[in-house]
């Protein structure tokens, strides 16, 4: 078994398509708008490898922010490859202010930074 896709939801919907291009260099299918579902657009994004991502949105959604302590996923996960890479990566997200966590080595060990998506979701780049 493997994960498929994993889905989140934005009110940013653009900001979003250009955010996954242009930090891991994400295609994207044709975006999609439900005739069944009024509101409702969405991406599917393919990474180099592993799992799909669906960003979807829809008129109505709330913004709840990660650090809130909530149910549900707290971040996601992409392996750059290299510690080169992350702080290549870390680097380019600081000086657009989107660094949460500077490159370090973590207790279960890995060598991560944590960078915001355009909603401020959090994910861990890691080598």
């Amino acid at each position: 078994m493997k994960i498929a896709h994993v889905a989140l939801w934005t009110t940013q919907l653009d900001a979003h398509l250009q955010f996954w291009q242009s930090y891991f260099s994400a295609r994207a299918n044709e975006k999609y708008i439900s005739k069944n579902n009024p509101g409702f657009e969405s991406y599917f994004l393919s990474l180099e490898q592993g799992a799909t991502l669906e960003v979807m949105t829809k008129p109505g959604l709330s913004k709840v922010r990660p650090d809130n302590a909530t149910t549900g996923w707290g971040h996601i996960a992409i392996s750059l490859g290299s510690n080169r890479q992350v702080d290549a990566l870390a680097q380019r997200a600081q000086e657009q202010g989107i660094l949460i966590a500077a490159p370090r080595y973590t207790g279960d060990g890995y060598y991560e930074a944590i960078i915001a998506d355009p909603d401020g979701n959090y994910i861990e780049i890691v080598a």
